[in-house]
């Protein structure tokens, strides 16, 4: 469901604690210096309302955390949320994904997490998708030498154009499910999306790619 524009809570971004200001002439951010250390990062690409990436630093503090999103109304939702927790190893990035290049330097991500991103189903939109070659590539330069991608969808067409596009690029694929919540993995850490799915007995399909 399309939540309504919140204009006043999208003025309001750029001073809330957490949320990273976006600069129009940017450079590539050192990272250590904005988290106060020199940590592995793991970024989300589409974190929505935050519910995934909240949990996960809320449960890996050894960790710095990056929720990437573009809807500014959305990123405020997470940003409201995040005030009623002590994270310090989270930070919050409006931003798209195809700026992904301006503000990690190469090497610098450990893990990306692409959870239940839009799947633009429509053929003449394929070039719009998370996974598409082009988009693996950028990935591939900012992750670290064995970085990885955890991708979980709902919907089958587009896990199974992503698992082609990764094979075709030549990432190694590993942890392939069709069935998430039936597969026995442990320590799955559910979105909001997926609370949903799971109570309506949808399948989840989740794969792991290695740089």
């Amino acid at each position: 469901m399309r939540i309504k524009k919140n204009r006043q809570g999208e003025a309001m971004l750029p001073d809330m604690p957490g949320v990273l200001k976006v600069n129009p002439c940017f450079h590539r951010k050192d990272w250590a210096a904005i988290f106060g250390r020199d940590c592995p990062i793991h970024l989300e690409i589409g974190m929505g309302k935050g519910d995934f990436i909240l949990a996960m630093a809320a449960k890996e503090r050894r960790v710095d955390f990056v929720g990437m999103e573009r809807s500014l109304t959305v990123m405020h939702i997470a940003a409201k949320k995040m005030q009623k927790k002590h994270l310090p190893n989270l930070r919050l990035l409006p931003a798209d994904a195809d700026m992904l290049d301006q503000y990690f330097p190469p090497g610098r991500v450990e893990r990306i997490y692409l959870n239940f991103s839009d799947p633009w189903p429509k053929r003449r939109h394929a070039s719009r998708r998370l996974t598409t070659g082009d988009k693996l590539k950028v990935y591939r330069r900012v992750l670290a030498p064995g970085g990885q991608i955890h991708l979980k969808t709902d919907q089958e067409p587009f896990f199974d154009f992503s698992l082609g596009e990764l094979i075709r690029e030549g990432w190694s694929v590993g942890k392939v499910t069709r069935d998430l919540h039936r597969s026995g993995i442990e320590g799955n850490v559910f979105t909001e999306y997926e609370r949903r799915f799971a109570s309506s007995g949808l399948a989840i399909y989740r794969l792991e790619a290695y740089k």
